[in-house]
């Protein structure tokens, strides 16, 4: 299965980096999605922030707003330029790198990810969270923000698949698979518990899911 997430990765990674002109839209479209974004406020969010898969920055001055410092990690230099121009905080440091590749070279108070854990392979999520408790500092918190299965009745989900994923068409019309899971919460509980975390996940509204987690 491995090859098979490789493959999906690297579309998923091309379909960011094509979409990146138009990812924001999304944000205009959907109100449910604008009502999101307050949530923060509600969050554990604090000290020095590590932001992974920030994409074009709508999430990340929300963090710089809370946080000493914000180190934002994406794999589209597309969505990044998009991100520096959109948050003018000199507490921000952006850097461009494949998150499944990148290995953390400092601890942060604060782990965040917003609609990313849905992106990672089902084979690739016990090493992931191994990076993200590398990243943390000790009393660290994870918090992360992602689409609950709800959403997967607005997605062309793709049957039969190695690695569950959905295809995504951009504007001019090229189609992408990229990989998407739509986590049970009670599962991802027990999942994140077997991996050494205590964690507590909820649904917001009825199309999204908000964590904490913590070693």
């Amino acid at each position: 299965m491995g090859n098979d997430a490789d493959a999906v990765v690297r579309e998923q990674i091309a379909y960011y980096r094509a979409r990146a002109a138009e990812y924001d839209r999304v944000y205009a479209e959907r109100e449910d999605l604008r009502v999101l974004l307050p949530l923060i406020d509600t969050l554990p969010v604090a000290g020095d922030v590590l932001e992974l898969a920030c994409g074009t920055g709508q999430w990340t001055g929300l963090l710089a707003a809370r946080a000493r410092s914000v180190t934002a990690v994406d794999a589209a230099p597309e969505a990044l330029a998009i991100a520096r121009e959109r948050v003018g905080a000199t507490t921000v440091r952006f850097e461009c790198a494949d998150v499944f590749a990148w290995r953390p070279t400092r601890r942060y108070d604060t782990v965040f990810f917003a609609f990313w854990l849905s992106h990672v392979p089902p084979e690739r999520l016990p090493a992931f969270w191994n990076t993200v408790a590398d990243a943390l500092a000790p009393a660290g918190k994870v918090v992360f923000v992602d689409n609950s299965r709800e959403e997967a009745a607005s997605e062309d989900v793709l049957a039969g698949q190695p690695v569950p994923s959905v295809r995504r068409r951009l504007d001019d019309g090229s189609e992408y698979r990229i990989v998407k899971v739509f986590h049970d919460p009670d599962r991802l509980v027990r999942d994140l518990s077997a991996w050494g975390w205590s964690a507590r996940v909820r649904p917001v509204g009825t199309r999204f899911i908000a964590g904490t987690a913590a070693r």
